[in-house]
Parts: structure tokens; sequence; C-alpha cells
């Protein structure tokens, strides 16, 4: 039986002071990656590679110049074979042993560990995240793989027998797979949460269709392409276009028996509630955050800088888990926010491959237009601080990037203040008192990730006791509330961020792509 490792490549090169290596073999890696660039890929379906003429281009943020690749806008029909496929193939796959699926997964890992920074090179062209963050990301994939193989081998592929008083009754339970499910995911982790959504599918026994985010389809497919040719025709179908088309019919196609999700809260519930509106089916869902951190006089106050600072601008704000509210106690706010505004207005933002870069692009004009927007409302209704403002010259000149920016001085209840933006932005408001800050924090729709920073042992557990969030830290000065280890901190979501309350990378994520039988036989 294996034993499972977290892959942590980055935190390995610090601890063993090989920062220089990995940095060597990233820019070796991405100079391999340029020659690549432009590339047409196609989708898969029923284990064959179809390329179609209505194509669209992938550009990448940090400078729309460049074509990382060119998709198939895939049709209704496409969609529909893509299901198909996986449904005709179900029972060959599900019939294969855990033991064979749990290999052909390490398998899968092992490869991507040898070439993660070639995929992590690719991922620092596709969605602009810097060579560190891009690391962490496959580096999640592989974690994933590793880790749900681990454990369908621990649980013996979920089945073991009961007890029963009567000895002439044999009694087992055992959990199944599904059917074929619908893999939609997010552009911020094109890899991870791809890759860690269809994994939970597939290695429990069910076929997918994956349907990745159009801005970042790359990084799935590298995945898509590695394993499908290890499985029963069918078993994984790989389908880009628009989500009008693609998640539409996924969602509303009769044969799909579970949905995977990670999105908008607002994509999420209409999702959910069209695919369970005529039938109780699965729809596992992750839906962001309004993510707080509450800095007490108690707190290292650099600590807690350099842990909100994280947290709000690691890759630009663009993680379901980034910090976007900071609730700092009136007797150290001006000191914080000081120290916080400081550290802020030195970050390097650039070209996010290139070395000591921390900050590249947003995603696309869609998100530049969405923090002009707040901007202009936050300098209406409140006091932008840091940043606040678009980059456009030199190399901001072809991408889209934009300062991180802290704003103070909105009104409660304030839109910048309750809705998820997605964006480097954060909002500082100030407290009397512990009690009154936690109520602040959890004054949300959202309860993803939360952290506190205090020294004070009786505040972390009123925190710990009190906070309405599943993932949550304290005293975290690498990231307040970002950067959740697989096995170590399963990644959760309470009220609207979540609807399963079963986190990814956590021992409970596996069974949620299965259900229970009973087996009963009498002698």
């Amino acid at each position: 039986m294996s034993v499972f490792e977290n892959e942590y490549t980055w935190g390995k090169a610090i601890t063993n002071n090989t920062v220089n290596e990995f940095d060597e073999k990233f820019e070796k890696a991405f100079e391999e990656v340029k020659t690549d660039l432009g590339k047409e890929y196609p989708i898969i379906i029923n284990g064959e590679e179809i390329f179609l003429d209505n194509k669209f281009d992938v550009k990448s943020p940090s400078d729309t110049r460049i074509i990382v690749a060119k998709f198939p806008r895939a049709t209704k029909e496409d969609t529909i074979n893509a299901i198909n496929a996986a449904n005709d193939a179900f029972f060959e796959w599900s019939s294969v042993s855990y033991k064979q699926r749990s290999q052909i997964f390490k398998d899968c890992a092992d490869l991507f560990s040898k070439q993660k920074f070639v995929l992590a090179a690719i991922m620092s062209f596709e969605n602009g995240k810097t060579r560190g963050e891009a690391m962490g990301d496959v580096d999640e994939a592989i974690d994933f793989m590793r880790f749900y193989a681990y454990q369908l081998e621990i649980n013996e592929g979920f089945e073991r027998e009961t007890s029963h008083p009567n000895p002439k009754e044999k009694t087992r339970i055992i959990l199944k797979p599904f059917g074929v499910w619908g893999i939609i995911s997010p552009f911020n982790f094109p890899s991870a949460i791809a890759i860690g959504m269809t994994t939970g599918a597939l290695i429990t026994g069910n076929t997918v269709v994956l349907k990745p985010a159009s801005d970042t389809p790359v990084s799935s497919f590298k995945f898509a392409e590695a394993i499908y040719k290890k499985l029963p025709s069918g078993t994984i179908n790989f389908v880009t276009g628009p989500g009008s088309v693609v998640g539409k019919t996924l969602i509303e196609n009769p044969i799909v028996s579970g949905i995977a999700f990670t999105g908008s809260k607002e994509v999420g519930m209409s999702g959910f509630q069209k695919f369970t509106e005529k039938k109780v089916k699965p729809f596992i869902s992750e839906m962001g955050g309004k993510n707080p951190v509450i800095v007490t006089e108690h707190a290292d106050l650099e600590k807690a800088a350099d842990g909100i600072m994280h947290a709000a601008f690691g890759y630009g704000g663009q993680k379901c888990s980034a910090c976007s509210r900071v609730y700092v106690q009136k007797n150290v706010a001006n000191k914080f926010i000081q120290k916080l505004t400081q550290k802020t207005n030195s970050l390097n933002i650039g070209l996010p491959w290139k070395k000591d870069v921390f900050l590249g692009p947003i995603i696309n004009k869609t998100a530049k237009e969405k923090y002009e927007a707040a901007i202009i409302s936050a300098k209406n209704d409140g006091q932008v601080l840091a940043g606040g403002s678009v980059l456009k010259n030199g190399d901001y000149e072809h991408g889209y990037y934009v300062e991180p920016t802290i704003i103070t001085k909105l009104p409660r209840e304030h839109r910048l203040v309750k809705e998820e933006f997605f964006l480097p932005i954060l909002c500082i408001d100030e407290f009397e008192h512990i009690d009154e800050a936690i109520k602040l924090a959890n004054d949300t729709e959202y309860g993803l990730t939360a952290g506190i920073f205090s020294e004070n042992k009786e505040e972390i557990e009123k925190f710990f006791d009190k906070i309405q969030a599943g993932t949550i830290y304290a005293n975290r000065a690498a990231s307040a509330t970002t950067g959740a280890l697989v096995q170590s901190q399963p990644f959760v979501g309470w009220k609207n961020s979540g609807i399963s309350g079963k986190g990814a990378g956590g021992e409970r994520y596996l069974q949620q792509f299965l259900r229970a039988q009973t087996q009963t036989r009498c002698d």
C-alpha cells in the first residue's frame, strides 16, 4: 500500500536552499514551452481526439498578443456524444478493481511530477500565475491524484463486512459509483481543481465529461491527454466551449448522474437548482467566499501584515480563499494599516514568469472592467489608501495589470464589503472588542476561509469556536487565508461557499462520488 506525501516543490526548495535550482529548471521549461505556443488542440470523445473547424484562441492575460493555444468550440451535439460515450463506458470502468484504478492515478501523478516544471510554465502563460503560484497549482494536482489513490487503498475500495446477530446472514456494505459525472472547472486553478474533481469521480469508478474554463483549457487537457488511453474508451471525455452550451448541456442532460462544480455562487446555485429540479442527484460545489481576517491588539503586526498581504493579493485575489476583508482593533489600526500599505506598495508587478515578480495580470478584459468599476465606487464611497489604478505602459501595455488596492471607510453594507469580486481589492474596517470583530466577520452569506492574528490564546479559541467558515487559520504569516494543503487542510466551505460540507483533499471527499449499498446473503 502507498504512503501519501505532499509534492511541495517550492516549500522544499526554500527548506533545502535550492531556490536557484528551482529557477533554473523553470526557466529551461519556459523556453521549451515557448516553442509550443499557438498549437491547435482537440477535444476528446470516446477515446478519439477530434479537431473542429470552429475554434477559439486562448490568449495569455499577461500579453494578449500571445496565442497560447487554439481549442475547438464544441456544440451541444458534441457534448451529448461525450455524455453518451461516458454512459457506454460506465459498466466496464466501474468493474475495474479499485487497486487497478488506484495504480493508474499514481502512475499519472508520477508522470506529472516528472513534467511539473513544463506544466507550471504552461500555466504561467495560460492564466498569469507566477512561477511559484503555478508550481503550487501543479503540485496540488499531483497531491490530489496520490491522496485519493491512497484513500481508496486504505479504505479497501470502500467495501467492508458488517456484523449480524444471526450467523446465517452474511452482511456487508459497499460504496458504488453513480454513473456519468459532469466536471465544470474554473480558470484560477486549471490543473489542481480540474484534476482534483475529475480524479475524485474517476478513481471511484464513475465516468466523466470534463469541461474546463475557456480561459484556461491547456492545463486540464494535459491531464486528459495523459490518462485517457489508459482507461476504457469514453471513460474520460474532454469538451471545450462556452458554459452556455457545454456546461448547460451537462446540467440539463438526464443521463448525467452528478456534477462537480467550482465557480461563482450565482452559476453554482442556478446549476444546482436546475440539475436537481426533477430528480435527486449529487451536486458537489465550491462557490467562493468573502473571507475575513481579524487583527487584534495582541497581534504580531508584522506577521499580520505579511499574512494578509499574501492572502489578499497573491494571484491578484483570484482565489476563492483570498482575504478580502480585514477587521483590525482600533488602538492598533493605524500602525497595522501603515505596515500593510508599505508592503503592498512595494510589491513587484510584472510578467508572471519573470523571477521575483509577486503579481502578474488578472485573467481577462471582463475582470479589468470590473476592477475599474469597483475603484470608482471605492473612491466615491470610501477612501483608497493604496493602489487603485490600471497599469498600461511598458510590460503592462498588452495585458490586464492592475494595482493591489486597499480601501477603508466604506459603509459596512457596501457591495465592496459584501460581494465577492475575485480581484486584488481589500477592505479594512475597525472594531472595539473581539466579539464585535467575530460578528462582523460572520456577517456574510459566505463561509469559506477566515483568519485571525493574536498572541492571546483565549481570543484564538473564541475565534475557532465562533467563526462560521470551513477552513480557518491563526497567526499564519505565509498566508492568512489561502494555501490549504492536501490531507493537512481539507478545503471546505460553509453557507453559500459550498453545498456538501466535505472538503477537497480530505478523507471524506471521495465518498461524495459514491452511494452505499447494503448486501445480505443468507445460508
